[in-house]
């Protein structure tokens, strides 16, 4: 089932819907801000991108990092947000990945 905003991308190799290919388009001040800055330590970045599993090791092992893993994930997202996508207020990931 897709989720709001969430799309499944054509993929002409397979003569039409490819099923595992799915992409998800995020306003990049809400994903920065709230979903990196503000709940990255308990991964709730990674669960906007729709890797849910290191969403969950996130949650569960960030404190083992000494919040080193949120840090560097907040400084990927804002170094994505503000340089790659300045032409864009929308983030792109491709199966939890950033796009460009």
């Amino acid at each position: 089932m897709l989720k709001l905003g969430e799309k499944i991308m054509i993929n002409a190799n397979y003569g039409g819907e490819h099923p595992s290919v799915k992409e998800n388009n995020i306003n990049k001040h809400v994903f920065v801000w709230v979903g990196a800055f503000a709940l990255g330590g308990l991964g709730v970045d990674r669960f906007m991108r729709g890797q849910i599993a290191i969403g969950v090791l996130k949650l569960l092992f960030n404190w083992l990092t000494l919040g080193i893993w949120h840090l560097v994930d907040f400084i990927i997202a804002v170094v994505k947000a503000y340089s790659t996508y300045a032409d864009t207020e929308t983030l792109t990931f491709i199966n939890g990945l950033y796009n460009r």
